[in-house]
C-alpha cells in the first residue's frame, strides 16, 4: 500500500521529499559554522599565497586576502575566542528581546491575546483574522507555533470546515509572512546586527538599525494577508474537501473573566507605555531625539529599539500576569525569564561558532574581495536592478531548503551579498529586505525549518497518515505565491523609490 502511494506521488513532492533527505544528511547548522570557519582560515593561506586581490573601486587600493594559517593569525585567532562571541551584536539583541518575551509569553499575555483576537472574528472574515493573526504572532517567538496553529484547526472545525485548511492557514502567517509584521520581532535586531557588521566591510561608519525593513514590512502584513487568505479559500481548502476524519468534539476555550480583565489592564499599561515613549520622541528636545541635531534618524529612540520590545513585552506581560495571578512575585517574572533563556541555549551554541566564522571571514578580506569581483562580473554581464534583485530573492528561497534557521542563512549569505550590493550602489537595507521574502516564502516546505516536525504531529491529529509530503502539498501553493506576489510587490516598491524603513532608502548616496 505504502508503494503504491508512493508511485501516486507528483513529481514535485517526490523532488521535495529527495531534498529532506539530503538536508537531514547535513550536520548540525553550528557544526556547519565551525567546519566554515576551519574552511576560512585554510583559504585565507591559499588565497594569500596566489596573491587574490581586487582593487576598491572607492578608494583605489589594493585589497590583499591575510592569511590566518600563521603565526599572526593563529594568536590572532586563540586571543579573540571570547570576544568574537560576546561582541557579536545579535546575540545580546535577542537575548535582551527574549527576556521580555518571556514574561509576556509564561504569564499567558500572549496565549489570551491570540485567542481574544481570532475568536471574536465574524465567521466570514475567520480565514482573514488567522491568517492576519498568524502574522502578528511571528513577533512573539514560538506563541503563533504552539498556540495559533492547533487553535485555527479547532476553530475551522468549530465552523464546520477542513480543520487543516486552518491549520494551513495559520502556518502561512506565522511562518510564509515571517518577515512580515506591524510590529518589530526578535528577528530585526537579530538581522540587522549581522548586516551592520557585513556593512561595515565596505563602510566602517555604516549603521543598520532594527527597524530597518518596518516600511516594507509593515505594508507586506497585508499583502500576506490577502494572498494567504485567497490561495486557502481558493486553492488548499478545496483540494481538501470535506473533512471525515474522526475529530468531531471542538472545545474552543473561551477568555475567562479574569483573562478579559488581564487583558484590559494589560492594553492600558501598552498604551500608557505608548504614550510616554511618544512624549520621548516626538517633541523637539525629546530625550529619545540625537542631542545633537534633534533628528530621529540614527538617535537613541532608534538605536535602542531593542530595550523598547522589551518593555513592550515585559510591562503588559507583568501587569497581565499580576491581575490574573500567573505572576504573584517577582520569583515568578524571573522564571519566566529563565525558560526563555533556556529555549535558547541551542541558539547560543550556534552563535558561538557563526561569530567565529563570521569574524575569520572579515580578517581575511575575502570577502570584500569576493564582492568586488562578484560585483564587476554582475556589472560584466548587465544583471543589475530588479532583475538583480530578483534573482536574490530566487537564491534565498532555494537555500532555505537546506538550513532552515534566517539567522544562520544570512550569516552565511550576508558576507557576500551585503558588500556585493553595497559596491552595485544598493543599500543593506534593502538586501536584507530583498532576503527576507525568499526566505520567509519558503519557511512552509522546507523540512529544514525547525518546527516542520511539530507541524506534521499537529496535523496526524486530523488526517492520520499526515507525512512531510502532506504538509509540503499543502503549503506548496502559499510558496508559490506568496514569493510571486512579494517580488511584484518589492519591485513597484523599488519602481516607486520608496524607502524600506526609517532613513533606509533603496541606494547609496555617492560621495
Amino acid at each position: 500500500m505504502a508503494d503504491k502511494q508512493q508511485t501516486k506521488k507528483p513529481w514535485l513532492y517526490r523532488a521535495l521529499d529527495f531534498v529532506e533527505w539530503g538536508g537531514n544528511k547535513l550536520p548540525h547548522p553550528a557544526t556547519l559554522f565551525a567546519l566554515f570557519a576551519l574552511a576560512v582560515v585554510v583559504a585565507s593561506a591559499v588565497f594569500a599565497a596566489i596573491n587574490y586581490s581586487a582593487v576598491h573601486p572607492g578608494t583605489g587600493k589594493d585589497i590583499l586576502p591575510v592569511s590566518l594559517l600563521n603565526g599572526d593569525g593563529l594568536r590572532r585567532i586563540i586571543t579573540t575566542l571570547v570576544t568574537n562571541f560576546t561582541g557579536f551584536v545579535p546575540l545580546g539583541t535577542v537575548l535582551v528581546a527574549m527576556l521580555g518575551v518571556g514574561v509576556a509569553e509564561g504569564s499567558g499575555l500572549l496565549s489570551a491575546g491570540i485567542r481574544a483576537l481570532v475568536l471574536s472574528a465574524p465567521r466570514k472574515l475567520i480565514t482573514v483574522v488567522v491568517v492576519f493573526s498568524g502574522v502578528l504572532s511571528n513577533a512573539a517567538s514560538e506563541a503563533g507555533y504552539v498556540i495559533l496553529i492547533p487553535l485555527a484547526a479547532v476553530i475551522f472545525l468549530g465552523f464546520g470546515r477542513h480543520p487543516l485548511a486552518g491549520m494551513a492557514a495559520a502556518f502561512a502567517g506565522v511562518s510564509g509572512g515571517y518577515s512580515a509584521n506591524l510590529v518589530l520581532g526578535t528577528v530585526d535586531p537579530l538581522l540587522s546586527g549581522i548586516t551592520e557588521e557585513m556593512a561595515k566591510i565596505i563602510d566602517p561608519a555604516y549603521t543598520v538599525n532594527p527597524a530597518a525593513n518596518y516600511y516594507f514590512m509593515a505594508a507586506s502584513t497585508f499583502l500576506i494577508t490577502v494572498i494567504g487568505t485567497w490561495v486557502t479559500e481558493s486553492i488548499v481548502e478545496p483540494r481538501l474537501g470535506t473533512y471525515t476524519g474522526d475529530q468531531r468534539e471542538v472545545s474552543m476555550e473561551r477568555l475567562k473573566p479574569e483573562e478579559k480583565r488581564g487583558l484590559k489592564y494589560a492594553g492600558l499599561a501598552v498604551l500608557m507605555f505608548a504614550i510616554l515613549l511618544a512624549l520621548a520622541v516626538i517633541p523637539e528636545g525629546a530625550v529619545l531625539r540625537d542631542p545633537k541635531t534633534g533628528d530621529i534618524l540614527h538617535s537613541p529612540f532608534l538605536s535602542g529599539i531593542v530595550a523598547i520590545i522589551f518593555f513592550m513585552f515585559f510591562l503588559p506581560g507583568a501587569v497581565y500576569g499580576i491581575v490574573t495571578r500567573t505572576v504573584r512575585n517577582d520569583t515568578d517574572a524571573v522564571i519566566f525569564m529563565g525558560k526563555a533563556m533556556s529555549s535558547l541555549g541551542v541558539y547560543i551554541v550556534l552563535v558561538f561558532f557563526a561569530a567565529q566564522f563570521v569574524a575569520y571571514f572579515s580578517w581575511t578580506n575575502l570577502g570584500l574581495i569576493s564582492a568586488i569581483k562578484g560585483a564587476e562580473t554582475l556589472k560584466a554581464i548587465g544583471l543589475t536592478g530588479i532583475p538583480l534583485v530578483i534573482s536574490f530573492i530566487l537564491v534565498a528561497a532555494l537555500l532555505n531548503l537546506f538550513m532552515g534557521s534566517a539567522s544562520a542563512k544570512w550569516a552565511i549569505m550576508a558576507p557576500i551579498f551585503v558588500p556585493m550590493f553595497m559596491l552595485l550602489g544598493y543599500t543593506p537595507e534593502l538586501t536584507q529586505a530583498a532576503y527576507r521574502i525568499g526566505d520567509s516564502s519558503s519557511n512552509v516546505i522546507t523540512p529544514m525549518m525547525s518546527y516542520f516536525a511539530l507541524i506534521v504531529a499537529f496535523a496526524q491529529k486530523y488526517k492520520t497518515d499526515s507525512g512531510i509530503g502532506t504538509i509540503i502539498a499543502m503549503m506548496l501553493p502559499y510558496t508559490m505565491f506568496f514569493l510571486v506576489s512579494w517580488a511584484l510587490f518589492l519591485t513597484a516598491w523599488m519602481l516607486l523609490d520608496l524607502p524600506v524603513g526609517p532613513g533606509a532608502g533603496l541606494y547609496l548616496q555617492s560621495n
